[in-house]
């Protein structure tokens, strides 16, 4: 079978570059570090800046009094009279003299104002909340509610998604959560008619009230 010159040409370009191999630009990269370089800012900093681009609303609390207060000043202003939290280690800050002058409701997810939840992890970078299958009804809370406020610490935060992988991973194949979802501020979409709307399939807004704990 005669072969075309084309064809030909071709098949002699791949002997050629088969026999001459391209040098790996990047010899040294093998894909297990991330392609991100740290930030200077403190992760805090860094989380806030990324949240609230995402529409989130970011308070800083000096200790866990100071949040209760924040927390109480929010549903004042806001005018909430029904706050859903089932999480039990919430349950109990709370019930140690907040003051909020709101019921704590644990089966009226539907009939609440907002919802309050813990997390696993703070992702700087991306300026994320991560939730568990861990935490007591997290998921339902966060989605269905129509504001999800978060109460966070300042050890929970990590830099990059990886990091939150990487802590997950070391637990064991045994005791990673079924589920781990990554929330990014309030949903929002913009497939109708390339107009962005806010709180479409989920919380219309999104508060993280983050705790230094060193300062508890």
């Amino acid at each position: 079978m005669k072969v075309s010159s084309s064809k030909e040409k071709i098949l002699k370009k791949i002997r050629e570059a088969l026999s001459n191999p391209v040098p790996l630009p990047f010899p040294k990269s093998e894909g297990t570090n991330s392609v991100f370089r740290p930030q200077k800012e403190a992760l805090e900093i860094l989380f806030a800046e990324e949240f609230t681009k995402l529409l989130g609303k970011f308070a800083f609390c000096i200790n866990e009094a100071d949040m209760k207060r924040q927390l109480r000043h929010l549903v004042a202003q806001q005018k909430w009279t029904s706050i859903y939290c089932v999480e039990d280690k919430l349950l109990k800050i709370f019930d140690e003299g907040t003051g909020l002058a709101i019921g704590i409701n644990k089966s009226t997810l539907a009939d609440c104002d907002a919802s309050v939840t813990s997390c696993k992890f703070l992702v700087a970078r991306t300026g994320s909340i991560v939730l568990t299958s861990a935490q007591q009804d997290g998921r339902t809370a966060s989605a269905y509610a129509p504001v999800h406020i978060c109460i966070a610490y300042i050890d929970q935060l990590v830099y990059d998604t990886r990091d939150a992988l990487k802590s997950f991973k070391s637990l064991g194949k045994d005791s990673i959560p079924s589920f781990i979802t990554f929330a990014a501020g309030p949903s929002r979409t913009a497939d109708i008619e390339k107009t962005l709307v806010v709180g479409v399939h989920g919380p219309k807004e999104v508060y993280l009230f983050l705790i230094d704990k060193s300062s508890k």
